[in-house]
């Protein structure tokens, strides 16, 4: 069966346990051997066929108990309450890497490495994100807490502002790495404080990262 065609543009914020950088996006291993994260996009512009998604959001849970390339991970998609029916399934579908090429998109990658994909959850997803001051903030109920602010110069403690540009990057072309703290209520565990954070402006389809 032909994939449905999607494409979907807005903003990012992620958080995960390693140290700041985060070694994924620099083919190296996890900090601590394992990986943890959270990851919610609000999108501006996006459709699912002819659906539309303007305005929603989705976010997702994962974890994995070593590199994530070893597999054996565990996963849930949070999509926004808002969504009617079809956007329900549309969202759930992108991200659960549904209708996308192979290593097309991060949640392709990331729910090939899989084993345990627990229940879809429809909750309200607070997502507010202020790209000039470096900072975010997600809330859903029941589910987690995530905020994000600049890395701190540990001497001064001002504000340290790092953006990385991967031309060739899996989840985004350019981000400014931030610190992040996540404490999660759901079925996957998250407690994590100071860990790599960051937030992107992202513009994906069902081919890939539109550059």
């Amino acid at each position: 069966m032909a994939n449905t065609e999607w494409r979907i543009k807005g903003v990012e914020l992620a958080n995960c346990n390693c140290a700041t950088g985060c070694p994924c996006q620099f083919n190296a291993l996890p900090t601590y051997g394992n990986c943890r994260a959270m990851t919610a996009v609000r999108i501006k512009q996006g459709h699912f066929g002819d659906i539309r998604l303007d305005g929603l959001c989705v976010a997702i849970t994962g974890a994995w108990p070593g590199p994530i390339h070893m597999g054996n991970g565990s996963w849930q998609s949070i999509v926004d309450e808002r969504a009617d029916a079809d956007q329900r399934i549309a969202l759930e579908a992108i991200s659960t890497g549904q209708h996308t090429d192979p290593g097309g998109s991060v949640f392709q990658i990331f729910n090939s490495m899989v084993t345990t994909r627990l229940q879809t959850l429809f909750k309200p997803i607070d997502f507010t994100l202020d790209y000039a001051a470096g900072t975010g903030r997600v809330s859903i109920p029941d589910v987690l807490e995530t905020q994000g602010e600049p890395i701190k110069n540990p001497m001064t403690g001002q504000p340290h502002r790092a953006t990385v540009s991967l031309p060739g990057g899996f989840e985004f072309t350019e981000a400014e790495f931030i610190a992040g703290n996540t404490k999660s209520s759901g079925e996957i565990s998250l407690d994590f404080s100071g860990t790599h954070g960051h937030i992107a402006r992202v513009h994906w389809s069902t081919h890939g990262v539109i550059r």
